[in-house]
């Protein structure tokens, strides 16, 4: 008995060791053809004390993108009950269309960048959980019918990793999630609708099961309290083995990175650290290694988190190598 029992468990950490082996050692296929994009946020922009439109042009212009995660704020567009200011999406939306980009429109109150949710203030101060909701959908609604006829957008971000536990935002409550989906869904119908979850910290079941298009994101380094400078020891395998896991309990077939890491994660605010601390954590050689570690991943659509930062690099501290590196990577 005591014989079997070794066998047991000597069995047991040599499938094991394979296992370990499979997720972070070996690698899928490595892809050559990727649809590359860039998220882009105005509010981003600003608060690197960037012309937001010179940054916006420039992304189009100089770097050549086709492909652009546009994130919409909704304390920008309605930043008071029922005023609306579309002025400057309008303004983001017509300038990709007369460069040929197509976009991806991140919608609804979680729409990425601190503090992550976006709510105006006017909403905040409102005591009702109803009359909240109904804001949401309302603004939702509202920025749906203005859109749905341009031709360049391809598709709907309802939400940013919405069963992530992450920014201040209020509590998850799904029920409001699924009016948020299907109220697109039935203002338009033809176009995809995008879930987003965590690549590193969730299962992706509950987000890919609501999409036509399930999106992941892609963080190699972070920092974190207690801890530090933190890389994650996965390989790409083991996005492989999520996305086979998603695909048993649901019936999601599209998977694409939705951010893929390109500027620093650190303590505070980015720019207000040293540059030296900002590029220990992201650098040329460590966007070109998490382009090709996205390549060996393989999913056909990427797109790159960061380009405010290469921006502000380029124009405000006289280095210019990540923006060069990522010209490079659309001159291809």
């Amino acid at each position: 008995m005591k014989k079997l029992f070794k066998k047991i468990i000597l069995g047991i950490l040599v499938f094991f060791l394979i296992f370990i082996g499979y997720l972070f050692i070996g690698t899928p296929p490595r892809a050559e053809k990727i649809s590359w994009g860039v998220n882009f946020s105005q509010k981003q922009a600003e608060l690197l004390g960037l012309n937001w439109q010179e940054t916006y042009l420039a992304l189009l212009d100089d770097l050549k993108v086709k492909n652009i995660k546009l994130i919409t704020h909704w304390d920008l567009i309605e930043p008071g009950e029922g005023d609306y200011n579309f002025e400057d999406l309008d303004w983001q939306i017509e300038k990709a269309e007369e460069k040929g980009a197509k976009l991806l429109l991140v919608i609804g109150m979680k729409t990425g960048r601190w503090p992550e949710c976006h709510e105006p203030d006017w909403v905040r101060s409102q005591k009702s959980k109803v009359k909240s909701q109904k804001s949401l959908l309302e603004y939702i609604e509202k920025i749906v019918n203005r859109y749905k006829n341009s031709d360049i957008i391809w598709g709907w971000q309802v939400e940013n990793e919405p069963f992530l536990k992450f920014g201040i935002c209020p509590p998850l409550d799904v029920q409001l999630l699924d009016s948020e989906i299907g109220l697109v869904r039935l203002l338009d119908p033809r176009r995809k609708i995008i879930v987003t979850d965590s690549g590193e910290l969730s299962l992706w079941i509950e987000a890919a099961k609501r999409a036509d298009v399930f999106g992941t994101t892609m963080y190699r380094t972070i920092w974190k309290e207690g801890v530090g400078y933190f890389n994650y020891p996965i390989g790409p395998r083991f996005f492989h083995l999520k996305k086979w896991l998603a695909e048993i309990f649901t019936d999601q077939e599209n998977f694409i990175v939705i951010e893929l890491q390109a500027e620093p994660w650190i303590s505070g605010s980015t720019t207000e650290r040293p540059l030296e601390e900002q590029f220990q954590s992201m650098n040329a050689e460590k966007l070109k290694e998490n382009v090709d570690f996205a390549r060996k991943v393989g999913f056909p659509e990427v797109y790159l988190w960061g380009v405010e930062w290469w921006y502000w690099l380029k124009v405000e501290k006289n280095h210019p190598e990540l923006w060069n590196q990522a010209k490079e990577l659309w001159s291809q």
